[in-house]
């Protein structure tokens, strides 16, 4: 039976809002794998180099690590929502700009710009859903950015694969624009983050949103401890970097680093360039080839919200990087035996499987509570953009990483194996430095270190 507290949240209001908030997830999504599928045509009509064809996959994720900076001051002063709107609109423009491209550079640009909204969102979508969760469900609420961002996958392969017969790689990106449209219009009837609110002198608007998700009893005491840990601390950035906050920001920027650098992200990047180089199939056939990994990671999503309200943050990190390094090691055994090249796909279920059930919302997840309210953004700024400059890199010598294998043993298998210590390295990490925050209020996390 459900305490009497717990039974006064509104979730089917706070699950509403944070759907809509998780624009960036259903976004970067959405991108991440329009691009794997366009690149196959783009490679073609602008006759690109194994770098150059990196740089255009790798554009928007050097874009993304410039955005979080620009976010540092748009999310604290403007507010979490506004933040959210104009990434929306800076990724109308990317869209467009990008079905319009003329050459290499001028997509590269616009990816680039995607890359910058990509970097906005992202950083302020699990701060404002942290920030408006109920404790107890704040795990679940937070994942809603991750299942957005997998709906976002999806409907991507649909959207690239109908228009992969004519190779029509512009349509893929312009039919971007419908969504972006639709998640702007949802912004506008969300409230703001109520301890944004409360942090900038606007109590009553605070206590009214808090109302609305906890009902009267509940909200007046939440309002109370934000109030009463409002000047704890002060806001500038020297707060980051002294005693038990600089210890929280170095272990989160490692755990998200590992985030970016596992190997299954580029296993979602390329998965139809994988496909295609291992002689699965080429063109539509790739893309549909890839469409069982993005429909699984989907199941997995859904799978994931009552796995982390049941379990332990650290448990759930640590078994998925585990089953992740097993699936790369499979994906060695596999490109090195003459097996049929379709079993690929078992390995790069698995891996990209343990990474959506695990890994994925988790790192945001955890990344979003560890901080106080008045450096949260600071903390995630930083956070997001040292994590978008480390997939930045990876995505970039990705194709080279692969043709230097290919050239010096005969195969890509053993990059596997590299990606496989990367994840054992990560269970381990994980095990050793980070905190368990599950159950805990935001404010209870700050006062426990």
């Amino acid at each position: 039976m459900k305490k009497r507290s717990e039974e006064k949240v509104n979730l089917k209001y706070v699950y509403g809002i944070a759907l809509i908030a998780s624009v960036g997830g259903f976004l970067y999504g959405f991108d991440v794998v329009i691009i794997s599928g366009a690149i196959l045509f783009i490679d073609t009509a602008f006759e690109l180099t194994t770098t150059m064809k990196g740089f255009v996959v790798s554009s928007a994720i050097l874009g993304a690590v410039s955005g979080p900076i620009i976010g540092l001051r748009f999310a604290d002063k403007l507010g979490r929502r506004k933040t959210m709107m104009w990434a929306a609109v800076l990724f109308m423009f990317s869209a467009l700009g990008s079905a319009f491209a003329l050459g290499f550079w001028d997509l590269c640009f616009w990816r680039f710009l995607g890359g910058v909204a990509t970097g906005l969102a992202m950083m302020t979508s699990p701060i404002y859903i942290a920030e408006l969760a109920p404790h107890e469900y704040r795990g679940a609420l937070v994942n809603i950015n991750q299942l957005s961002n997998v709906i976002g996958i999806n409907i991507a392969v649909i959207v690239s694969y109908g228009f992969s017969f004519d190779g029509d790689w512009r349509w893929m990106f312009g039919a971007e624009a419908f969504p972006i449209l639709l998640l702007l219009i949802g912004l506008f009837f969300i409230p703001e983050s109520p301890r944004w609110l409360a942090l900038n002198g606007k109590g009553q608007e605070a206590l009214k949103v808090l109302t609305s998700v906890l009902g009267p009893d509940r909200a007046g005491n939440e309002y109370k401890d934000i109030i009463e840990s409002k000047d704890q601390y002060n806001s500038t950035f020297t707060e980051l970097f002294q005693g038990g906050t600089r210890r929280i920001l170095i272990i989160a920027i490692i755990l998200m680093i590992f985030s970016q650098i596992n190997g299954v992200n580029m296993m979602l990047l390329y998965a139809p360039s994988i496909l295609s180089d291992l002689g699965i199939s080429i063109g539509s056939g790739a893309i549909l080839g890839s469409l069982p990994i993005y429909v699984f990671i989907l199941i997995c999503t859904i799978v994931a919200f009552p796995l982390i309200q049941k379990y332990n943050r650290k448990s759930l990190i640590m078994t998925a990087t585990s089953f992740m390094a097993l699936g790369h090691l499979l994906m060695f055994g596999v490109i090195n035996s003459e097996v049929d090249p379709l079993y690929t796909l078992i390995p790069m279920l698995i891996g990209t499987g343990a990474f959506t059930l695990g890994f994925a919302p988790l790192g945001w997840i955890i990344t979003s509570e560890l901080f106080h309210n008045k450096v949260r953004a600071k903390a995630l700024g930083i956070i997001c953009a040292i994590l978008y400059l480390a997939s930045f890199l990876i995505a970039q010598f990705f194709p080279a990483m692969n043709e230097w294998f290919e050239l010096r043993f005969g195969s890509t298998a053993g990059l596997y194996l590299v990606f496989m210590t990367v994840c054992i390295t990560c269970a381990l990490f994980t095990w050793k430095f980070i905190p368990e925050t599950k159950h805990l209020r935001l404010e209870e996390v700050d006062q426990s270190y």
